[in-house]
């Protein structure tokens, strides 16, 4: 007797084709965003340090990559974790495959897992910008591989994981608030006061590369529509709406940042546009999901205005983060996930034809406020404590001292820990007593360094 047999579906035909083609889209879009955190700091140290600011930021995406691979992603997104961490079922990417991920029902894990796995190696990443100028490679990325394990993992699970505690309470956070911003924020803040201040003159710390520091803008300002933009998991009005509001906070922060600038130096900073930009995606990352084209230009102005203050304030405070990273990440994270809290609305979330929510203030719900306060103050408290915890420790093992010899200091990580420069080309046309981000920016007068140029 003939008998017919269903044949088996083909592995992945569930899925839709289209989210899966811009979550990965947004995955090389987050990608790209981490080198651009490298030459955003490289043209902000000096140029004896600007090659190791490069390597580290690399560098982050492979470290991580790896820890993602043997227990991260398990840690972090694992189906049946707890509400504070989860557990090793997917540990070497062990049925991460064809099954609806925990984030979309309409992407299968394995591009889930990878989409995720660009904000885990980009958030390390923005943290060791604290620690430039003075902190040693080799423990550095020790550092990474520890730090993404016992802080941004937990982090990622109790506010992504649906089993997360802020994810039940209620929390929103849409592209990383707490897990990216905020963590690094408080980790950076940690670094510095580990290491203590640069060796040197404060007034000698002064950006070598403008240009530098305008290419890592940019690639950092076009990668967040894939950062904000791609949390949508799918192509919907949702992800449209996402990507909008993104462009608007991070235009609204820039010149907002030059304005106040202004006030004080009567002079229009490139570098203060660029701080003003990324202090407003920060700002605009936990609300994206969430909020409107209008409530996202406050957001902007207010998420800059905080973070310009916050970098003043450093200087009274002594503690010496060498990029601002707490007062423009950490602090721009709190405003960005307290005015989530006000602005979000029940009808943006709901373009993607699936999210329900209450909305904040502005439809109503206040509690929404206090729920981001306790998951902002949740991340804070657990990045700071745990990063000092990890630096002490690590600073009592042979091998694993954070900080540079001062004579290393002095020559720069980049011939001392690479034995290469960023600008080599460079040696025997500057006096080599002079470091050649000085001479580019004007401590020898352009008669010297053009006789130096022709004698050469």
């Amino acid at each position: 007797m003939n008998t017919t047999e269903e044949p088996a579906p083909i592995i992945g035909s569930a899925f839709n084709a289209g989210d899966i083609a811009w979550t990965l889209a947004s995955t090389a879009l987050v990608w790209l965003m981490i080198p651009g955190i490298g030459y955003f700091y490289s043209g902000m140290a000096r140029s004896k340090n600007a090659l190791s600011l490069i390597m580290l930021s690399c560098c982050s995406v492979a470290v991580v990559s790896f820890q993602w691979f043997l227990f991260g992603y398990s840690l972090a997104f694992s189906k049946t974790g707890s509400s504070v961490i989860g557990n090793f079922e997917n540990a070497f990417f062990r049925g991460v495959l064809d099954q609806p991920s925990v984030g979309s029902a309409k992407i299968p894990d394995i591009v889930f897992m990878i989409f995720q796995c660009m904000f885990a190696a980009l958030t390390p990443a923005l943290a060791i910008g604290a620690a430039a100028e003075r902190g040693r490679i080799v423990p550095t990325l020790v550092f990474i591989f520890l730090w993404t394990t016992f802080v941004y993992d937990f982090i990622a699970c109790w506010t992504w994981s649906a089993n997360g505690w802020s994810f039940v309470m209620g929390g929103l956070d849409f592209a990383g608030g707490t897990p990216v911003h905020i963590s690094s924020g408080a980790a950076a803040l940690a670094y510095a006061l580990v290491l203590g201040r640069r060796a040197g003159d404060q007034k000698d710390f002064r950006p070598h590369s403008m240009s530098n520091v305008v290419i890592g803008t940019v690639f950092i300002w076009f990668g967040w529509f894939g950062f904000n933009g791609g949390s949508a998991l799918s192509a919907n009005l949702r992800a449209a709406m996402a990507c909008v509001v993104t462009n608007l906070a991070a235009s609204v922060g820039g010149i907002t940042w030059v304005l106040l600038d202004f006030r004080h130096d009567r002079k229009l900073s490139v570098l203060g546009f660029c701080s003003g930009a990324v202090s407003g995606l920060v700002a605009i990352t936990p609300a994206s999901g969430y909020v409107s084209p209008a409530s996202s230009v406050a957001i902007g102005f207010l998420g800059a205005t905080a973070c310009n203050m916050a970098v003043r304030l450093k200087h009274y405070l002594k503690y010496d983060d060498a990029f601002d990273v707490f007062a423009v990440h950490g602090v721009g994270g709190i405003v960005g996930n307290l005015l989530t809290g006000v602005f979000a609305q029940a009808s943006i979330a709901a373009l993607d034809g699936v999210t329900v929510i209450k909305g904040g203030w502005l439809d109503g719900n206040w509690i929404q406020v206090a729920y981001q306060l306790a998951d902002s103050a949740a991340g804070m408290s657990w990045s700071f404590t745990v990063t000092y915890l990890i630096l002490v420790i690590m600073n009592k093992i042979p091998g694993l001292a954070l900080r540079a010899d001062p004579s290393l200091e002095h020559t720069g990580l980049d011939l001392a820990e690479l034995g290469e420069m960023a600008y080599g080309h460079l040696e025997k046309t500057v006096d080599p007593t002079v470091e050649v981000g000085e001479a580019i920016s004007g401590t020898q007068s352009a008669e010297s360094l053009g006789h130096e140029i022709k004698t050469a």
